[in-house]
């Protein structure tokens, strides 16, 4: 994946051109073209936005339903266990991960 700038979010500028032109017909036309240019892009860039964001939602959608699912056989293997006296007992959920966790270690050489 690309590294992309870190620039400050703001109001997008036009570009602007080193040489001011005369004033005509023609200009103006050029003028047009390059605002709908940009128009166009900038539309294309938000269709490809809503896309992604559509594509992040439905794998969030994906990811509970797995969440939900894997719940579900704790819960079941948590009831058949209760049932068998042979089996280890798992009385607490794990406490999750954390940076706390674990221990930096440096090495030099």
């Amino acid at each position: 994946m690309p590294m992309r700038r870190n620039t400050t979010r703001g109001k997008i500028r036009p570009k602007i051109s080193t040489m001011p032109r005369q004033k005509s017909e023609a200009a103006a036309f050029l003028d047009i073209y390059k605002l709908v240019v940009e128009k166009k892009r900038l539309q294309q860039e938000l269709q490809s936005m809503d896309e992604r964001r559509q594509q992040i939602c439905d794998r969030i959608v994906v990811l509970d339903q797995q969440i939900d699912h894997l719940e579900g056989t704790v819960q079941q293997m948590r009831d058949v266990s209760q049932q068998d006296p042979n089996a280890p007992k798992l009385t607490t959920r794990p406490a999750p991960l954390t940076s706390d966790t674990f221990e930096t270690l440096f090495l030099e050489y």
